[in-house]
C-alpha cells in the first residue's frame, strides 16, 4: 500500500480542529512536497522528518512522497505534524504495520537525531479528542505528557523519540510498548510570597483583602518604595483557592503559548509585562492568533508596574476585556477567541518626580505637570478600576520594626469565607454582577443611599463608577459576615474610590 492516513491536529485559538496527514508514494523523480495551506515551520518539516529518519536507521523511499494536510483551507503552523508526516511515510512504504495507526492521534516535533521535542497547545488538542471521540488515544511527546494528561478522558502515551513510537507498533511484547501515563498527581499547595513580609501599610493590605474577596481591579497609588509592586507581587496569595474548572481554563491558555508547567497547576498565573509592551503582546495576536498577557494571567493577576509609563494606546486595549472577560482577536483570515477573566492591579507614582504628598516636602512638579503625568491614564480606563488605593511612605520607625503582619494563610481564609457566602448568594463573584443583579443583591438602606449619592455627587462619578461603589461595598460586608449593606460599608468603599484627578 502506498497511502497512509493519520490524525493530527491543528490550532485554532483555543480549539484544536482536526488535520488528517495524508502520505502518498508515487513513482517519479524522488522528492518530498506538503501540500495543504503548511507555514514555513510545517514546510520545513521535510528536512527534519528525514534526517530523523535516517538517523533512526530507517529508508527513505526513493519515490515521489506526497504530504497532503488536510483539510486543505485550514492554515497549518509549528512543528507538530513531524511525527504523524514520519510515521505515514513508515506505514507507506511498509517499514512499520499501518492497521493500529488509526486508533491514535499524533503530535511532536523531530530532532535530526530522531528525539520528540516538546510542542505547544498539548493540553487544547487533547480536550478537542475528548470532544470528539469516544475512547481518544494521543501520542506525544514525553515532556507534554503530564499536560495533556489534565484532560480526564484521553488516553496518553508519551514518548522520547521516534524509534520509541515505531516500537509500540512493531513489537508483539508489551513490555516493549509505550505506557499509558498514569494521570496527574494531588497537586502541592501552592507557594506564594507571604504578606507577613510587608511592614506596615495596613490600608493598603486592608483593601486587597477587600479585592481580593470580591475579584475587584486595584489601582495602588503612592511615592517610589512605599511597596506598591511588593504589596501586588503578593496579592495572588489572597485568592481563594482554584477549582478544577478554572485550572483547567489557565492551563489551556499556557499550554497555547507553551508556558505551562506542571508544578504550577492549580496556582494563580502572575504576570507582569514591561511597560515598553506592545498592543499585541498585551492583548492577543501575530498572523496565527496567539494569547497575549490578559489571557495568560486568566483566572490570575496581572500586574502592570509604573502604569503611566505605557503607551496610552497599549493600556486602551484593557478596556474591554476588563469589562467582557475575554478577548477577540481578528485578523484578515483568522479570527480566535480567547478568555481574559483577571484581576488588574496597576501601581503609579502620583507625579512626574514621585514624591507628591511625601511629608518631606519633596516634590517640585507643578499642578500642570501632575495633571499632564495623571491624565496619561484614560477616564474611561480608569473608571473601569474599581479601586483606587493610596500608599502611604513608610517612616523610619516602621521600617526598622519587624514585619508583624498577618501571614497570607489568615488573610485568605477570611477571603475564602467571604467568597464562599458570594458564590452561595448569587453564583458569581461581585465583581461580575450586571446591572439588574446589582439592584437585587447590592440594595442599600436609607442612610447608605444617602451617602453614596453624596459622594457621587461631590466626586462627579459616572454610572459605572456608582455600580462598581456598590460592588466594592457587598464585598466589604460579605467580609463582615453581614447580610445587608450598612452605611459603614458605604463610606470604606468611597474611600477606596478616590480618583486621581481629585488629588
Amino acid at each position: 500500500m502506498s497511502l497512509a492516513v493519520l490524525r493530527s491536529r491543528a490550532l485554532a485559538g483555543m480549539d484544536a480542529p482536526a488535520v488528517s496527514v495524508e502520505v502518498h508514494l508515487a513513482n517519479g523523480l524522488p522528492g518530498l512536497t506538503i501540500v495543504g495551506l503548511p507555514d514555513a515551520e510545517v514546510r520545513e518539516a521535510k528536512d527534519r522528518v528525514r534526517a530523523a529518519l535516517q538517523n533512526s536507521g530507517f529508508d527513505i523511499p526513493a519515490r515521489r512522497i506526497t504530504i497532503n494536510l488536510a483539510p486543505a483551507d485550514l492554515p497549518k503552523e509549528s512543528g507538530r505534524f513531524d511525527l504523524p508526516i514520519a510515521l505515514g511515510i513508515l506505514a507507506a512504504s511498509r517499514q512499520i504495520p499501518s492497521k493500529e495507526l488509526g486508533r491514535y492521534e499524533f503530535a511532536g516535533e523531530l530532532s535530526l537525531s530522531g528525539e520528540l521535542r516538546p510542542i505547544r497547545g498539548a493540553l487544547a488538542m487533547a480536550f478537542a479528542m475528548q470532544r470528539c471521540l469516544a475512547a481518544p488515544s494521543f501520542i506525544l511527546p514525553h515532556a507534554n505528557a503530564d499536560e495533556a494528561a489534565l484532560a480526564p478522558c484521553a488516553a496518553i502515551y508519551p514518548a522520547r523519540s521516534l524509534l520509541e513510537v515505531c516500537a509500540h507498533f512493531m513489537s508483539a511484547d508489551e513490555s516493549d510498548r509505550l505506557a499509558r501515563h498514569a494521570g496527574r498527581a494531588d497537586p502541592a499547595r501552592p507557594d506564594y510570597a507571604d504578606f507577613a513580609d510587608v511592614k506596615g501599610q495596613q490600608y493598603a493590605k486592608r483593601a486587597l483583602e477587600v479585592a481580593a474577596a470580591g475579584l475587584h481591579s486595584v489601582l495602588l497609588v503612592g511615592p517610589p518604595g512605599t511597596g506598591k509592586s511588593m504589596l501586588a507581587s503578593r496579592f495572588a496569595a489572597l485568592l481563594p483557592p482554584m477549582n478544577d474548572e478554572e485550572a483547567l481554563e489557565s492551563a489551556a491558555v499556557q499550554s497555547l503559548a507553551g508556558a505551562f508547567r506542571a508544578e504550577r497547576w492549580k496556582t494563580r498565573p502572575f504576570r507582569s509585562p514591561h511597560h515598553t509592551t506592545s498592543g499585541v503582546a498585551l492583548v492577543g495576536g501575530g498572523n496565527v492568533p496567539r494569547p497575549g498577557e490578559v489571557s495568560l494571567a486568566h483566572n490570575g493577576v496581572l500586574f502592570l508596574d509604573e502604569l503611566p509609563e505605557f503607551d496610552r494606546r497599549v493600556l486602551e486595549v484593557l478596556r474591554e476585556p476588563l469589562e467582557s472577560g475575554h478577548i477577540t482577536v481578528s485578523r484578515a483570515a483568522h479570527q480566535a477567541d480567547f478568555p481574559a477573566r483577571f484581576q488588574l492591579i496597576g501601581a503609579m507614582n502620583p507625579c512626574p518626580c514621585g514624591w507628591l504628598g511625601h511629608p518631606a516636602g519633596k516634590c517640585h512638579c507643578n499642578s500642570e505637570a501632575v495633571q499632564r503625568y495623571q491624565d496619561r491614564i484614560s477616564g474611561p480606563l480608569l473608571d473601569r478600576i474599581d479601586m483606587q488605593v493610596e500608599v502611604a511612605p513608610m517612616t523610619p520607625e516602621s521600617m526598622a520594626a519587624e514585619a508583624d503582619g498577618e501571614p497570607s494563610e489568615t488573610i485568605a481564609d477570611r477571603v475564602a469565607h467571604a467568597y464562599a457566602i458570594q458564590l452561595a448568594r448569587q453564583g458569581k463573584p461581585n465583581q461580575q454582577l450586571a446591572t439588574r443583579e446589582i439592584d437585587r443583591h447590592c440594595r442599600l438602606d436609607a442612610a447608605g443611599e444617602a451617602l453614596l449619592r453624596q459622594a457621587m455627587a461631590r466626586l462627579h462619578w459616572s454610572a459605572r463608577a456608582y455600580h462598581r461603589v456598590l460592588k466594592v461595598a457587598r464585598s466589604i460586608a460579605d467580609l463582615a459576615g453581614a447580610p445587608r449593606i450598612a452605611p459603614e460599608h458605604v463610606s470604606e468603599a468611597v474611600q477606596y474610590r478616590r480618583g486621581l484627578r481629585e488629588r
